[in-house]
C-alpha cells in the first residue's frame, strides 16, 4: 500500500516503476488479466514559444508518437515493447530534428507462480523518493529527448538497458537479480539509434531484496556493481505516519571517486585520485488531503557533489572545465553540487473534475538558483488530454539552473490516446 501511494503521488500514471519488491510479480500478472487492451498509443503535439539564455525569444514546436504493448503471446510468455519518437523544431539534436527512444523491448518468462524472469532491454527505475534517487543505479545515459522536467516524465521516457532479469517471491519477500552486460563502449546520438553504448557501456549488477514489510514500513535492499568500481550499497525505507502522511528516505554508500574527478577522467583530462568512501541520500514527506492535494517536500544531499567552496572555484575557473562537468552531470543525471531541495504539489479534480494541476521546485543550495515549474491539464473523457505548461530557470551566471540554456518557456500541448 505505501508503493501504490508513493506511486499515486507521482502523477498517479499507468506505468509504476519496475522496482517495487514484492510487488512487481504480483503486478506483472495482474496486469495480464485486467487490462483493458493490450496496447496504449498515443500522439501529442506541442508548441509555444521558449526564452533563450541569449538571443531572441523563439517558437517551438513537438511532436510526439509514443506506443506500448504489454500482452500475453503464450501461458506463461509476456511480451513488452515501448518505444517514443519526438520531431522537435528546433531540434534538440544538432543536424536532426527526429528523437527516437526505444523504451523498452523484453520478453517475460513466468517460470513458476513465484518466479519471474524477463530479458532484453528493461527500463529499470528504482528509488522511492521523488526528486532525485540515489538507488536509480541505471539511470546513466538514458535520456534521449527531454520533453518535459517533470520527474514522473524523466523516468518513463528514457531508454532501459538491456539485461537479464530474475524476480523470487516467497512469504516472507522477494529477491531480484538483474545483469546488464557491456555492448558497446560510446554513445550514438544518432536519431534512430539503438544507443547501446550510452545505456551498456560497461558489465552491471544489481541484487535486491525486499522483505515482507508490515502495514507501516517497507524496506528494499540493494547492492550494485559495474566495471572498474567499487560495489555500493543502497536502502529504500518508506512508512506510513497516519492516514494522510508518508515519509521516505533513500540511501547509497560505497568506495567511489567524487564527480569531478570521474568527468575529468572521461574527457580524458588529469584528475586527482580522490576515492574514498562516500554517500548520497535523499529524506522527504509526502501529505495528501482528503480532497486530492498532495504536497512532497526533499532534502536532497549528494556526497560526490562539489561543496559551495569547490563549486564556486569551478565557476571563477577555467570555462572548458566548467563544461566538462556540467555536461558530465547532466549525462549522469546527478546533482552537481552537495546540497539540493525539492518540492512538489499536485492536485487531482482541482475546481473542476479532470482538471489537474501540478507545481514543482528544484532548489540548489549551494549557489541559490533553482527551477519552477507548472502544469494544468485537462482530461478530456478518456482519450484526449489538454495541458498548459510553464518553465523558469533563475540564478546567477553559471549558477546551477542561471547556466540553463533557456530561461523561461511556455507550452500548449495536446494529446489523443487510441488504441
Amino acid at each position: 500500500m505505501l508503493l501504490l501511494a508513493c506511486s499515486v503521488q507521482a502523477h498517479a500514471q499507468d506505468d509504476s516503476d519496475d522496482d517495487a519488491g514484492a510487488l512487481m510479480l504480483a503486478d506483472h500478472v495482474a496486469a495480464t488479466t485486467a487490462q483493458a487492451s493490450n496496447w496504449r498509443n498515443f500522439v501529442e503535439g506541442a508548441a509555444g514559444n521558449s526564452e533563450p539564455r541569449s538571443g531572441a525569444i523563439q517558437d517551438v514546436q513537438r511532436l510526439s508518437m509514443d506506443t506500448r504493448y504489454d500482452g500475453s503471446l503464450a501461458a506463461d510468455w509476456r511480451l513488452m515493447f515501448s518505444d517514443r519518437l519526438d520531431v522537435n523544431s528546433p531540434a534538440q539534436t544538432p543536424g536532426d530534428n527526429g528523437v527516437n527512444t526505444l523504451k523498452e523491448a523484453y520478453l517475460s518468462w513466468q517460470a513458476k507462480d513465484n518466479l519471474l524472469l524477463d530479458m532484453g532491454r528493461i527500463n529499470v527505475r528504482n528509488g522511492l523518493s521523488q526528486g532525485y534517487n540515489p538507488t536509480d543505479y541505471f539511470k546513466t545515459g538514458a535520456l534521449r529527448s527531454v520533453t518535459a522536467v517533470d520527474p514522473q516524465s524523466l523516468k518513463e521516457n528514457r531508454q532501459g538497458s538491456v539485461m537479464v532479469r530474475g524476480q523470487q517471491l516467497w512469504g516472507d519477500g522477494s529477491v531480484t537479480f538483474l545483469y546488464s552486460p557491456k555492448l558497446d563502449s560510446q554513445p550514438d546520438n544518432g536519431a534512430y539509434s539503438l544507443d547501446f553504448g550510452a545505456t551498456n557501456h560497461v558489465n552491471r549488477s544489481l541484487l535486491s531484496y525486499s522483505p515482507k514489510g508490515s502495514e507501516a514500513v517497507n524496506l528494499q535492499f540493494m547492492a550494485f556493481t559495474q566495471d572498474q568500481s567499487a560495489p555500493q550499497l543502497g536502502v529504500n525505507v518508506a512508512g506510513l505516519v497516519n492516514d494522510a502522511t508518508v515519509v521516505n528516505f533513500e540511501w547509497s554508500g560505497g568506495q567511489s571517486a567524487s564527480q569531478r574527478s570521474q568527468a575529468l577522467a572521461q574527457a580524458g583530462l588529469p584528475y586527482a585520485d580522490d576515492a574514498a568512501y562516500s554517500q548520497r541520500w535523499v529524506t522527504g514527506l509526502t501529505y495528501t488531503t482528503s480532497n486530492k492535494m498532495s504536497f512532497s517536500a526533499e532534502y536532497e544531499y549528494n556526497g560526490l557533489g562539489l561543496s559551495q567552496v569547490a563549486w564556486n572555484q569551478l565557476r571563477a575557473g577555467n570555462p572548458a572545465l566548467y563544461g566538462v562537468y556540467e555536461n558530465w552531470v547532466q549525462n549522469q543525471q546527478e546533482l552537481p553540487t552537495q546540497r539540493s531541495a525539492f518540492l512538489y504539489f499536485n492536485w487531482q479534480d482541482a475546481f473542476i473534475s479532470r482538471l489537474d494541476l501540478s507545481a514543482l521546485q528544484r532548489y540548489d543550495l549551494a549557489d541559490n538558483s533553482s527551477m519552477v515549474w507548472l502544469e494544468a491539464r485537462y482530461h478530456l473523457l478518456d482519450h484526449a488530454e489538454f495541458a498548459v505548461q510553464w518553465l523558469r530557470n533563475q540564478g546567477s551566471s553559471l549558477s546551477d539552473y542561471g547556466v540553463q540554456p533557456v530561461a523561461q518557456s511556455l507550452l500548449l500541448v495536446a494529446r489523443w490516446y487510441f488504441d
